[in-house]
């Protein structure tokens, strides 16, 4: 063991004494001050340091979804959720993903990002996507990039050839959106909230997989810590749509937000 005395002892304790200090403030090179740690005994993932509230996030145009915390922003949340309409499931009789326009489509007019030239499914990887790489001769297609995936919380390393490793999610499902009053709509609105960014969120395949058309009721992403700020997107999908939600989804949405 190496014994410090006198001077050299009193200059190492200053030196740790000023990177304590630091520390609160930036943190010091080569210390770990997540102060967190999961039950597993890994080291708990970093923030991706883009993702943004869907509380401060009203019209989808930011990236991610980063968690609900506060006690005052639960409480908004709750608020938000209490608003919604609710009725039972209408029957899925003529549902088809071609009533919603074929998919990814540009030229949705009543929602942000529509005719920029770019179709929505590279839109949304542009927007949630970090250490984006595009196909030679194009700002446009993605071909690889690196996904924070808030419903598991797993980075994703993603590659345009391995595509349905990433897939994009409505978070209001299109038949759950039909059953709840759009096949009466016209064909331009379901385009319009197939392709609202509000309504999408890039995540992991086998995850969106799972989830299929289930509202909240019956499924919330395994990351428990967003699911509040699943349940407020979810919300503002239903809202601007004017759509109501099962009263069994609203309950579990409000739960999640400690209602």
């Amino acid at each position: 063991m190496l014994r410090l005395r006198g001077g050299a002892r009193s200059a190492v304790m200053t030196g740790l004494a000023a990177c304590a200090a630091v520390t609160l403030v930036a943190g010091c090179e080569g210390l770990d001050t997540s102060g967190s740690m999961p039950e597993s005994g890994a080291p708990a993932p970093a923030p991706d340091g883009r993702s943004v509230s869907p509380l401060k996030n009203p019209d989808g145009t930011k990236p991610g979804l980063a968690p609900i915390t506060s006690e005052t922003d639960e409480a908004a949340a709750r608020k938000l959720i209490e608003s919604l309409r609710t009725k039972g499931r209408g029957p899925k009789t003529g549902y088809d993903r071609d009533e919603f326009g074929y998919a990814w489509m540009d030229t949705a007019d009543g929602v942000p990002l529509a005719r920029n030239g770019c179709d929505t499914r590279n839109d949304l990887l542009k927007r949630d996507g970090r250490s984006l790489r595009f196909r030679s001769g194009s700002d446009c297609v993605v071909a690889s990039m690196t996904l924070r995936d808030p419903y598991t919380g797993k980075a994703i390393e993603w590659t345009k050839s391995r595509a349905t490793k990433v897939q994009i999610d409505h978070v209001m499902p299109l038949s759950y959106d039909w059953q709840m009053g759009a096949s009466r709509w016209t064909k331009e609105k379901r385009e319009d909230i197939a392709n609202d960014p509000l309504n999408l969120i890039p995540v992991d395949g086998p995850t969106n997989g799972a989830k299929s058309d289930s509202g909240p009721a019956t499924w919330l992403p395994p990351n428990k810590s967003i699911r509040c700020s699943y349940s407020v997107r979810f919300a503002q999908v239903s809202l601007k749509y004017e759509l109501p939600v099962t009263a069994a989804d609203k309950q579990m949405m409000l739960k999640q937000c400690g209602g």
